[in-house]
């Protein structure tokens, strides 16, 4: 693995949790539409594709092509983001994403090569670390700007 995305991860692993933590209670709840996520959902999303992706860097080192999706709308949903305590989803957050951190390290680069099947697509366990962080940085972007 290169260490752009390694080094990325652990950037924001250490940075953003205390940004989101000096977000005040009614920003990080506030919804602009019934229909958009609230940054707490955002986050909780975030969670959802830590989730998922965590699935897919470990099984798609062992399993022929493992197909890995996921409904973020119902998954966002039913894990209750809105309702839980602010805190708590951003130490689950960051305590995943260090958990991820430390798998993506250790990663065979042999098996960065392996696919995964994501929709009808078939993306290597390289270019899903890539993606991982990529998609990230994204929406932490949005939390901190809006």
């Amino acid at each position: 693995m290169t260490s752009i995305p390694i080094e990325r991860l652990n950037y924001l692993c250490t940075h953003i949790p205390n940004l989101l933590a000096a977000i005040d209670e009614a920003t990080f709840n506030e919804k602009t539409s019934p229909a958009k996520w609230s940054k707490k959902e955002i986050v909780g999303h975030l969670i959802d594709s830590a989730t998922n992706n965590h699935q897919r860097f470990i099984r798609a080192q062992f399993e022929d092509r493992p197909s890995i999706t996921y409904d973020q709308n119902n998954w966002n949903k039913y894990n209750f983001y809105h309702e839980i305590d602010k805190q708590q989803i951003i130490d689950f957050w960051a305590v995943y994403n260090k958990q991820l951190l430390e798998l993506i390290k250790r990663i065979p680069k042999e098996s960065l090569k392996r696919e995964c099947q994501v929709g009808n697509q078939y993306l290597t366990l390289e270019f899903l670390v890539n993606d991982y962080v990529v998609h990230l940085e994204h929406h932490l972007k949005q939390i901190v700007s809006y």
